[in-house]
């Protein structure tokens, strides 16, 4: 669908963040003076208003009637596809598109790769533009990464990066390569059932002319294997990590511990970096130097620095125990108090206690709503390593100081969404930041949003205000 397939229709707009509002600003440029409903919270009304006054306004979540009033319904991503109110609606005839699919629409020959994956899919995107980047190709790097594909929707680029997310993977075009850096157990409230999640996920492969996965994910290997133009990294023959380097073959090309993001699992990024500029007939090789520049992305595994006697450590991106269990692998070896718990979707922790029975940490302290379940299994395990539940954020900071020896890391990796006590990760990681002593402004934004020529340069993209 294109922007000029609007024009004269019954359209809504169904939610008012970030992507809300580049939506309404590019049916503005596109309409002109078109009639559009918004469909916001009420604590969002008053701003909408101010935003464009000639808006219909709408506060509360829309049923399937107020829905089926309008030929075209442009959501957010984070409103579920699956929401009975919505296939009730589309049922009746309402389509429903959103702002990534309208930008695919309207960029039918923009070359791209887009990347997603249960973890990794920021970073990797992130990984790509920086590389890109370092061979002078002018590289856009957009989507669920932090800036709406459609805030750059007047711009040119010669490579656009785009990360999406599970519930974008379905509305993307045809494109030039597709990248799935790994494949878990994750947001099952949206899409209802891991195989409705899983199978949401890998729709990027149907519109991918080639396909980049993991070698090290037997479960994603087997489900894409039918793509026609399928490529690994992770493996011996290719980009892989070996005796301390990220290698291309047999050719140690860049040691691991002169990456600025840590664990192993950041070295496996890199490679799907690489493999990606391998895969479009970039020069890898000649990229690969460019680790060295990369700047990891704040609440990932980011290194906060030392404050009273402890070493800080912000992995407030971590929504799931696989992520948990990750971020301390990356610490192995060192004395870490880890902060687990959040918002419970469900997620079964079984993988993370296992391990914590195997190989305990300095301290375990579990929080918010689903901490208590989290302690439980933990002490029905025998995991053998002090366990605190405490309430809230806080809480898990002022006992973490109370176990955390001398020298020692504290390390925020919930595991969990945010949801129970925070508005996103991100604040649960400023917030975390504040409490460590360090405070949130110290916590930048992603660094290379936006259209780059070149690294040093400065990104070109609207102004999102």
């Amino acid at each position: 669908m294109r922007m000029a397939d609007l024009r004269d229709r019954r359209a809504a707009v169904w939610g008012f963040g970030r992507e809300g509002r580049a939506t309404l600003r590019a049916l503005r440029q596109h309409c002109g003076t078109q009639h559009f409903t918004l469909f916001c919270s009420a604590a969002e009304v008053d701003a909408a208003r101010a935003f464009d006054p000639a808006l219909e306004v709408v506060a509360g979540e829309p049923d399937a009637t107020a829905l089926g009033q309008f030929d075209v319904v442009v959501k957010s991503p984070g409103i579920s596809a699956y929401k009975p109110a919505l296939l009730a609606a589309a049922a009746q005839g309402t389509r429903f598109t959103s702002g990534t699919a309208l930008w695919f629409g309207e960029n039918p020959d923009a070359r791209v790769i887009a990347v997603t994956g249960t973890k990794g899919k920021s970073t990797t995107s992130a990984l790509i533009a920086h590389l890109t980047r370092a061979l002078g190709v002018r590289t856009a790097l957009a989507g669920n990464i932090g800036l709406p594909l459609l805030e750059l929707r007047d711009q040119r680029a010669d490579l656009w990066v785009i990360e999406l997310s599970s519930f974008q993977t379905g509305e993307a075009g045809p494109l030039e390569l597709g990248v799935i850096t790994s494949l878990y157990e994750e947001h099952l409230d949206w899409h209802g059932s891991r195989e409705r999640y899983v199978s949401d996920k890998l729709r990027l492969a149907d519109v991918s002319r080639h396909l980049l996965v993991s070698a090290l994910q037997p479960a994603l290997l087997e489900r894409t294997q039918a793509h026609p133009q399928r490529l690994l990294f992770g493996q011996p023959e290719g980009w892989h990590v070996s005796d301390g380097f990220i290698c291309r073959g047999a050719q140690a090309v860049f040691p691991i511990e002169q990456l600025a993001a840590p664990g192993l699992h950041n070295a496996l990024n890199a490679c799907a970096a690489l493999a990606a500029l391998e895969a479009i007939g970039m020069d890898a090789l000649a990229a690969a130097p460019a680790l060295a520049h990369f700047r990891p992305l704040p609440h990932r595994l980011q290194p906060l620095g030392e404050h009273d006697g402890w070493h800080w450590v912000n992995d407030s991106i971590s929504t799931t125990p696989l992520a948990t269990l990750a971020a301390l692998e990356s610490l192995h070896g060192r004395a870490v108090t880890v902060l687990v718990g959040g918002h419970d979707r469900g997620l079964d922790w079984t993988p993370f206690v296992e391990a914590m029975r195997t190989a305990p940490p300095n301290a375990i302290v579990c929080m918010g709503s689903n901490g208590g379940r989290i302690e439980t299994a933990l002490r029905a395990a025998g995991v053998a390593c002090p366990i605190m539940h405490v309430a809230d954020l806080a809480g898990a900071v002022a006992g973490a100081k109370a176990h955390a020896p001398p020298g020692g890391v504290i390390l925020l990796s919930p595991g969990a969404p945010s949801f129970d006590q925070f508005k996103d990760y991100a604040e649960r990681g400023r917030r975390f930041a504040e409490l460590a002593g360090f405070g949130g402004t110290s916590i930048t934004g992603i660094e290379g949003l936006g259209i780059l020529a070149a690294r040093a340069e400065t990104p070109f993209h609207e102004d999102p205000h």
